[in-house]
């Protein structure tokens, strides 16, 4: 058994709330602005004083409407301005958020609303506000729906005229520490989605200690974040309430679809967001050279910024050849990349999955170091996280200050602190099975080397035993091949097999490209290409690369590529796109066969 800990940098208040935060930024920080909207497409930013009045103009309306303290309300949106300004009116009437995933089906919109007993709820467009009409009958609690886009938070304003600030005063203050904020659901890769009780308490430990570990990230009146995360999922949240604790400047958009757009128009100093976006920057970009003739100088820069960035962890650092080259690249290509990012910033954060060793070297030898962090709904995002001047790639970072990382005698990675969750909304049984001892069991496999360094090897049900007894955690190689720009998903198979094999499925923008560029058909899809010769050759160097991270006997040895995409729609990907294994392996399982089959 080992474990690390680091003191605390932040004191959480003894008795106070997450409303705090807006009227102390609009006390301390008036005109500074805290968060931006885009309103015709254009950026406008809002200072502390103002968003403080909007939050509670509509905290009035929700108190008018009958909102009572500790009621349960739905919020069901993209990433968009109003979601944070809700968030904030929600709390200051005294009410607890249930985020809602705004690509839910009417079902599980039943579920999360019914469980958590939700008397009222927000959604954005016409078909959230179809998909809670469609199960009303079943929510005898839910009182209101009210839609954003149909004027929402016009009509809070107005039913809420004659509401008192004294009243909205009254109302911000009855929350304590201890009681929750907010209930998360979980995605949840099997069974029903479990809500995760965060307490005010909770996200000012999370929050704060961030902030003030990666303090020269968020310096107030110079630092910025663009939000395009989904808020309903908790990291979402930490890059919300971690700017206005900060404060800096917030700015949110629903998606990443047209993100270098908004990255030039916004100029974030900070990005917060998860490995298939910097996976997709350096794919994109990648492609892009090789469409102007330009992929070797590409490749050479990249092999040139990665073994730049593995020399600043040596002793002697970079060689003279090194930085020399390093210097001409960047004119070159680095300095076009980091404009691609929006050109202000040099430093992200990543989270929710594995970012890989290789794509962390690249960035930081562009100039744009992305630190990796981990963490749960039940820690109420970030436990780890590497720190701005003592990274160390391919960990997931020591321990949020002021909590404890413990690795049990099995291998689970356990945590103790006052950021982690209270306990699973009407779920006894559950709460007292993950917090066993005080500690939070996470299911999570880890080591912590000698600095604190967390490093995360698998999920203790995810493990493999193949029929010679080895044991395989899918994570390794499942991320090492999933980096590969062809592949979209990659779920390794294998639990009582003679060997290791893979479910691959195609990304359909770069098969496109990789179809033009080797003589393929017009409109080739991964369903007319999976068996074609160039195709294999093409993933299975995708596998050997991957392989080459394992020994021989976790390794690859067979593939299928599938015809479709695994989507949140088709079942197979949670909202915060985790791979639900158990779907995927009884929808598959004729593919799976087909592997073994002699």
């Amino acid at each position: 058994m080992r474990e690390f800990s680091l003191p605390a940098l932040y004191e959480v208040p003894a008795d106070g709330n997450l409303t705090d935060i807006v009227r102390r930024n609009a006390a301390q920080h008036p005109d500074v602005a805290v968060i931006a909207r885009k309103v015709d497409g254009v950026w406008q930013d809002v200072t502390a004083a103002a968003f403080l009045a909007e939050v509670r103009s509509a905290a009035k309306g929700l108190i008018a409407a009958g909102i009572q303290p500790g009621d349960r309300v739905g919020l069901m949106s993209r990433t968009r301005y109003e979601w944070t300004l809700l968030d904030f009116a929600i709390w200051s009437a005294g009410a607890v958020t249930v985020p809602v995933y705004e690509t839910s089906s009417p079902e599980q919109v039943q579920w999360i609303l019914s469980d958590s007993g939700a008397t009222a709820c927000v959604v954005e467009l016409p078909g959230h506000a179809a998909a809670v009409e469609s199960v009303r009958e079943r929510l005898p609690a839910l009182k209101h729906v009210w839609q954003i886009e149909a004027g929402a938070v016009e009509e809070l304003g107005r039913l809420g005229q004659d509401v008192t600030d004294e009243t909205v005063e009254e109302r911000s203050s009855l929350a304590r520490a201890d009681d929750p904020a907010t209930i998360v659901y979980t995605s949840g890769t099997t069974g029903r989605p479990k809500g995760c009780v965060l307490t005010h308490r909770s996200f000012f430990a999370e929050c704060g200690n961030v902030v003030e570990r990666l303090r020269p990230l968020f310096r107030t009146g110079e630092c910025s974040v663009l939000l395009f995360l989904p808020l309903a999922h908790v990291f979402g949240r930490l890059v919300q309430i971690a700017p206005m604790m900060a404060p800096i400047k917030l700015g949110c958009v629903p998606d990443i679809k047209n993100l270098t757009d908004e990255l030039a128009a916004f100029r974030p100093t900070l990005i917060l967001g998860v490995p298939r976006v910097f996976e997709k920057v350096y794919n994109s970009a990648r492609a892009k050279a090789q469409a102007d003739g330009k992929g070797k100088i590409f490749d050479r820069a990249a092999d040139t910024a990665i073994a730049y960035s593995k020399a600043l962890d040596t002793p002697s650092g970079p060689s003279f050849g090194l930085r020399l080259r390093h210097r001409v690249f960047d004119r070159l290509v680095y300095g076009k990349l980091r404009a691609v990012l929006g050109g202000r910033g040099e430093y992200a954060i990543s989270g929710g999955a594995p970012l890989g060793e290789r794509l962390g070297h690249f960035f930081r030898g562009i100039g744009f170091t992305v630190l990796e962090g981990y963490g749960l709904t039940e820690s109420c995002a970030a436990t780890a996280f590497n720190p701005w001047d003592r990274q160390k790639i391919g960990t997931v970072g020591q321990p949020l200050p002021g909590s404890v990382v413990r690795i049990a005698d099995d291998g689970e990675v356990l945590l103790h602190g006052e950021h982690l969750f209270k306990e699973y909304w009407n779920n006894p049984a559950a709460t007292a099975e993950a917090l066993a001892d005080g500690w939070f069991h996470t299911g999570d496999i880890g080591t912590l080397d000698e600095d604190g360094y967390l490093r995360i090897t698998g999920r203790k049900k995810e493990i493999i035993v193949t029929a010679g007894g080895k044991n395989v955690a899918p994570a390794v190689i499942e991320d090492r091949i999933r980096a590969h720009p062809l592949v979209a998903e990659c779920m390794v198979v294998g639990d009582g097999r003679p060997f290791v094999g893979a479910l691959i499925t195609l990304d359909e923008e770069f098969l496109g490209r990789w179809a033009a560029e080797h003589g393929k058909p017009a409109g080739s899809t991964a369903a007319s290409l999976r068996e074609d010769p160039d195709l294999l050759a093409a993933v299975q160097a995708a596998v050997d690369d991957g392989n080459a991270a394992v020994s021989k006997a976790e390794s690859v040895r067979k593939f299928r590529i599938l015809p479709s995409q695994f989507t949140e729609e088709s079942g197979h990907l949670t909202p915060s796109l985790k791979l639900k294994r158990n779907v995927v392996a009884k929808d598959f399982a004729d593919e799976i066969e087909a592997i073994y089959a002699k």
